[in-house]
C-alpha cells in the first residue's frame, strides 16, 4: 500500500518548514546582535554630539556669537539637520562605505585602494593622494585626543545644571574618569562590550523621548526640516551663518568612525543602526533643543540637559557620562587600529600590540599609543577646562579628515568603478563644496583652538613620512651590506664559504629572498657553522586586511633540493599579527627538504643600530627624528611570537 509513504510526506514537509523557520530566527538573532554591537561601538561619538552642538553654536562667549532669534534658531537647526543628512547619510553611509578594502573601511583602507590602483591614476597623482590620506590619518590621531576630552567634559558639565555648586568639581571628576578609562584599556573591551549596546540603545531612546517632549511644546520647530530654512539662513545671514558652521560641524563628529569600524560590523548593520535609531534620535534631540531655546533664550546655557525634566537630570548626567565614555572608548580603539595599520604599511615602526579578545580580531591594545593618548587627553582637559573651549579644536580635526576622505573616495570611484566624469564633477563637487565650506569656517577659529589639531596632524604626518623615508634609506643600505642570497647559497654549496654543519633547524628572519640575512652571513663568516636545516623566512604585509590560509606560504628551494636550505615567504594582511612558529608548522617535510624540528629550532634576528651619517639622504633634523622614533620599535621576538629562550639576536650598524 502507498498510504504509509504518502502519509509521511506532510510530516517531512512540516519538519522542513520548522527547520527553515528556526534557521531564519537564528539569522535574525545574529543580525540583531550585530546591529546592537554596532550601536555600542560605532555610534558613541556621533551619538553624543547633541550634548554640546547647539550649546556651542549659541555660546555668547564665542568670538562670533549667533544672536538668539526665531529666524536664527530655525536656520541653525535646519543647517544641523541637512549637514547630518549630506555628510553622514549621503557621503559616508550611502557612498564611502561602498569603497571597502576586503570589508575594511576607513581612511587607511582608501589609501590602500589608491595605492592598488596607482597605475590608472599615475604614480605622481597616487603618491600625492596617499600623502594626503596619511595627513588625514594624522588628523584622526588629533581627533582621538580631543574626543575623550570634549565628550567626558560635556557630560560631567551637566553637574552644573543639576547642582551649580559642583561646578569646580567638573575638571577633577573628568580627569579621574579619563585616567580610569585608559588604565583599563589593557584588559580589553570584550567584557565591557557586551553592555555597550544596551547602554547606547537606552541613551538614544532617552534623548529621542526628551526631544519629543520639547517638540510637543513648540511643534513649529519641525518646519526647520525644510532645506529652505537652512539655505535662507546661510545666504540670507551669511556673516552669521558662516561663522556658525564652525560649531554646526560638531553634529557630524564621529562620521569617520562609522566608516573605520565597518570591518567589525559590516555596512548593513551600521546602515540599519543609523537609519532606524541613531539618526531619528539625534534629529529629535536637536529639534527639541531648538524648541526649548525658542521658548526661553536663556536655555542656551545648556539646552541638552535643560530639555530633561527636573526629576530625570541626575540619571541623564550619569547616562551621558556612560555614553561619552563609550564614545571615547570607540575612538581610542580606532587610534589603536590606525596606528597598527600604519605600522604594517611602513609608516610607523613595529609597535607592541596585544590582542585582547580571542573572538574579535579588531580588539587590540597598543601600550605606547595608549599612554601617549592619556597624557595628551589630560593635558587638553587641564588646559581648556570646558567643552566649549575645546569645540573649535574638535571641528578642525573633523572637517579636515572628512574632506580628505571625500577626495580619496571620488578618486577611487573614478578609477575602480569608472564613474562618469560629469557625475563626479557635479555630485562630487557638491560634496566637496560642503566639506570645504566647513573647513573654511573652522579656519577662522585658528587662534581660538583650531590650530591644535593641525599641529597634532602635522607632527604625526612628519613622523610617519620621515619614518617611511628613513626606512627606504636603511633598506637600501642593508641590501648592499647583506649581498645577494643566490650567490651566498652557491658559495655554501661549493665550499667556498668554509663551514661546519651542525644538527638542528635554524630560522633566519629576513626582508626578502634577494639578499642574505645579516645574522646568517655573520654566523658563517665568524662562527663558520651552518645548521643542517635552514629556513630563511620573509614576512610580507599585503595591502589587504587578511590573507587566506591557503595563500599564506610560498616556498623556494633556492636552486637546490638537497642542501637543506629553503626560503619561505609568509604573507599577512595588515590587520593580522604574524605568528612565525605557527606559520612554519603549516609546512610539510616535502616542502622543507626534511622535517623541521620546530620544538628545538633556533631563531636568528638581525638587529640594526642606526647612526647619523654625513650622506645627504635627509635633513639632519629628520635623521635625528628617524633615529629617535626607532627607539619605540617593539621587541621583534615578542612581535613575531618567537620563543625567547631559543632566539638569538646578532647586531650590526647602519648610517642614515
Amino acid at each position: 500500500m502507498t498510504d504509509g509513504p504518502q502519509g509521511t510526506e506532510p510530516a517531512h514537509g512540516a519538519a522542513s518548514r520548522v527547520q527553515e523557520a528556526e534557521q531564519a530566527r537564528t539569522r535574525d538573532t545574529v543580525r540583531l546582535a550585530v546591529v546592537v554591537g554596532a550601536l555600542g561601538v560605532v555610534f558613541g561619538d556621533i551619538g553624543t554630539s547633541p550634548i554640546y552642538t547647539l550649546q556651542t553654536v549659541f555660546n555668547p562667549d564665542d568670538p562670533h556669537p549667533v544672536p538668539v532669534s526665531t529666524d536664527n534658531v530655525y536656520g541653525v537647526v535646519s543647517l544641523v539637520f541637512w549637514s547630518v543628512m549630506i555628510i553622514v547619510t549621503v557621503t559616508y553611509i550611502l557612498l564611502a562605505m561602498r569603497a571597502d578594502n576586503d570589508g575594511e573601511g576607513g581612511i587607511m583602507a582608501l589609501i590602500t585602494l589608491v595605492r592598488r590602483w596607482s597605475s590608472r591614476l599615475g604614480s605622481k597623482a597616487a603618491a600625492a593622494l596617499a600623502a594626503l590620506g596619511i595627513f588625514g590619518a594624522s588628523l584622526f590621531f588629533g581627533d582621538s585626543m580631543i574626543t575623550p576630552a570634549i565628550s567626558v567634559l560635556s557630560a560631567v558639565e551637566g553637574l552644573k545644571v543639576v547642582e551649580p555648586s559642583l561646578g569646580d568639581a567638573v575638571v577633577p571628576i573628568t580627569a579621574v574618569i579619563i585616567v580610569t578609562l585608559f588604565l583599563v584599556q589593557r584588559r580589553g573591551t570584550a567584557a565591557v562590550g557586551r553592555v555597550f549596546g544596551p547602554v547606547m540603545i537606552l541613551w538614544f531612546l532617552a534623548i529621542g523621548a526628551c526631544g519629543v517632549v520639547g517638540i510637543s511644546d513648540h511643534p513649529d520647530i519641525l518646519k526647520s526640516l525644510s532645506p529652505t530654512y537652512a539655505l535662507g539662513f546661510l545666504f540670507g545671514h551669511w556673516g552669521t551663518a558662516f561663522f556658525a558652521l564652525a560649531a554646526i560641524v560638531l553634529a557630524v563628529t564621529g562620521a569617520e568612525a562609522l566608516y573605520a569600524d565597518m570591518g567589525h560590523f559590516g555596512r548593513r548593520a551600521i546602515t540599519r543602526g543609523w537609519l532606524l535609531l541613531v539618526l531619528p534620535a539625534c534629529v529629535l534631540s536637536y529639534m527639541g533643543q531648538g524648541a526649548l531655546i525658542l521658548a526661553d533664550p536663556d536655555n542656551i546655557s545648556s539646552p541638552f540637559f535643560l530639555l530633561v525634566p527636573d526629576w530625570g537630570r541626575w540619571p541623564m548626567v550619569l547616562l551621558a557620562t556612560a555614553a561619552t565614555v563609550i564614545a571615547s572608548q570607540a575612538v581610542i580603539t580606532g587610534a589603536y587600529s590606525v596606528a597598527s595599520q600604519a605600522a604594517r604599511l611602513g609608516y610607523l615602526p613595529r609597535l607592541r600590540i596585544a590582542h585582547t579578545s580571542e573572538s574579535t580580531i579588531g580588539q587590540i591594545y597598543v601600550p605606547w599609543i595608549n599612554w601617549l593618548l592619556m597624557v595628551s587627553v589630560l593635558t587638553l582637559v587641564f588646559a581648556f577646562r570646558s567643552s566649549a573651549e575645546l569645540a573649535y579644536a574638535f571641528g578642525m580635526a573633523v572637517t579636515g579628515t572628512m574632506t580628505i576622505t571625500t577626495l580619496l573616495f571620488l578618486n577611487v570611484a573614478r578609477v575602480k568603478w569608472g564613474t562618469p566624469t560629469w557625475l563626479l564633477a557635479v555630485g562630487g563637487g557638491l560634496l566637496l563644496f560642503v566639506d570645504l565650506l566647513f573647513v573654511a569656517a573652522n579656519m577662522t577659529k585658528l587662534v581660538h583652538g583650531a590650530w591644535l589639531p593641525l599641529l597634532i596632524g602635522l607632527t604625526a604626518f612628519t613622523v610617519m613620512t620621515t619614518w617611511q623615508r628613513g626606512r627606504e634609506i636603511v633598506t637600501a643600505q642593508r641590501a648592499r651590506a647583506e649581498g645577494a642570497l643566490p650567490e651566498f647559497v652557491d658559495d655554501l654549496r661549493s665550499g667556498k664559504a668554509a663551514t661546519r654543519q651542525v644538527p638542528g633547524t635554524a630560522v633566519f628572519l629576513n626582508r626578502d629572498k634577494a639578499t642574505a640575512p645579516l645574522a646568517m652571513r655573520a654566523n658563517v663568516e665568524h662562527n663558520h657553522v651552518r645548521h643542517e636545516q635552514v629556513v630563511i623566512l620573509s614576512l610580507t604585509t599585503e595591502p589587504i586586511p587578511r590573507v587566506p590560509a591557503d595563500e599564506r606560504i610560498v616556498v623556494d628551494d633556492l636552486g637546490y633540493t638537497d642542501d637543506g636550505i629553503v626560503h619561505v615567504t609568509a604573507r599577512f594582511g595588515y590587520m593580522e599579527t604574524p605568528d612565525v612558529p605557527g606559520t612554519l608548522a603549516m609546512l610539510s617535510p616535502d616542502e622543507t627538504e626534511g622535517r623541521l624540528q620546530l620544538d628545538q629550532a633556533s631563531y636568528f634576528l638581525s638587529k640594526i643600530e642606526l647612526r647619523r651619517g654625513t650622506a645627504p639622504t635627509m635633513a639632519p633634523w629628520r635623521k635625528r627624528l628617524f633615529i629617535a622614533t626607532s627607539y619605540i620599535t617593539a621587541d621583534a621576538a615578542e612581535h613575531f611570537s618567537l620563543p625567547r629562550d631559543r632566539t638569538v639576536i646578532m647586531g650590526s650598524h647602519i648610517e642614515v
